[in-house]
């Protein structure tokens, strides 16, 4: 019986490592098998399960599932890094990444933007990467220009598309150039800012790259499921529905994803800074293809899940911060406390350690 049980292990380890790796598979070539990296925490829980049972019934069998986390080490801490705190140095550079979804909606009824100006002006960060930087009948750019000596905003929507979107960066540190990164969308876009820091040139790359395309009815069944409220051979059609739908939205992302590695690749002579809702989790192929070349800032000095999007039950690292080698990140954090956005902001603090 034992036997039996420990080839089912061995068969679970299998299945996670597939799902942990499966981010290194082409959405555009094999989108559904890509996808099912979603599900490599299910995976992890059950060999976590199979531990606690050898511990129990049989420890000298706990290899097994050791040799299993051992063998996911890399999906493992790119899914739930672990890192010992660091304080940042008085010169640390302060980033927030933060969608701010049009500053439109605060759950409480407040007024979104208000509460997101103020957060950041409290922040004092030095460089702020915003999406979805939309409020331009407020013209929020005057009053970010309060905050920050050098602001901009680019409109990165097609002029057919019905759904405004916005890159905007807002910092203490001169702008002197800007590129638009090329690949085909309708409403999403991905811009480098070049900045004066000190004597470097810092080029900061602000990214929103395509939607899920859920739609509202979509996401009140993936939350509905969730909670437990959809069961049985229903919970089972619907899913495989729903990962159909983010296995379609990941294969138009590769190439956005693919685009962006290319401009780094070509720019590996500056420090680059990236931000960005890359709208896909974190053992993605989108976040694996960016994050080549690149030091990925909370894998690196952050800790936990690290959820950044905080609705419809979908608790995932959807929003980023990476840095290249020359920079070292000294903290990083998800701020969960502050919900003004359907998403929550990522601070890390950074310094240019290393000469271009």
């Amino acid at each position: 019986m034992l036997g039996i049980i420990a080839g089912a292990n061995i068969m679970a380890i299998v299945v996670m490592l597939f799902f942990g790796y499966a981010d290194h598979i082409s959405p555009v070539n094999h989108p559904t098998l890509s996808s099912l990296s979603m599900l490599f925490p299910l995976a992890a829980l059950v060999n976590l399960a199979f531990l606690f049972f050898w511990l129990t019934v049989k420890w000298r069998m706990a290899w097994i599932p050791f040799l299993g986390f051992l063998l996911a080490y890399s999906p493992m801490r790119v899914f739930f890094p672990v890192n010992l705190p660091s304080t940042p140095p008085d010169d640390a550079i302060k980033v927030i990444s933060f969608n701010v979804g049009g500053f439109a909606s605060s759950p409480d009824g407040t007024d979104a933007f208000s509460n997101i100006y103020h957060y950041l002006r409290d922040s004092k960060a030095d460089i702020v990467c915003l999406q979805e930087d939309n409020d331009t009948w407020r013209k929020s750019e005057v009053f970010f220009d309060s905050i920050y000596a050098y602001n901009d905003i680019e409109r990165i929507d097609a002029a057919t598309s019905k759904a405004m979107n916005r890159l905007g960066i807002h910092t203490r540190f001169p702008i002197f150039k800007k590129e638009r990164i090329e690949y085909p969308s309708r409403s999403n876009g991905s811009v480098a800012w070049f900045l004066q820091v000190g004597n470097d040139t810092l080029i900061v790359i602000n990214n929103h790259l395509e939607s899920t395309h859920l739609t509202k009815a979509d996401r009140n069944s993936y939350q509905n499921m969730i909670e437990g409220d959809i069961k049985g051979d229903t919970a089972r059609a619907e899913s495989r529905r729903l990962l159909s739908v983010f296995a379609e939205s990941s294969a138009l992302r590769a190439p956005e994803a693919e685009a962006v590695h290319r401009y780094i690749e070509a720019h590996q002579n500056y420090h680059i800074l990236l931000c960005g809702d890359f709208n896909d989790h974190a053992l993605s192929y989108t976040r694996r293809t960016i994050a080549q070349n690149l030091t990925d800032c909370f894998v690196s000095a952050g800790n936990g899940l690290g959820v950044s999007f905080n609705r419809y039950g979908m608790f995932f690292r959807i929003d980023h911060i990476m840095c290249s080698e020359s920079i070292k990140p000294y903290r990083c954090e998800i701020d969960s406390k502050f919900n003004a956005s359907d998403h929550y902001p990522v601070i890390c603090w950074l310094k240019i350690e290393g000469n271009h």
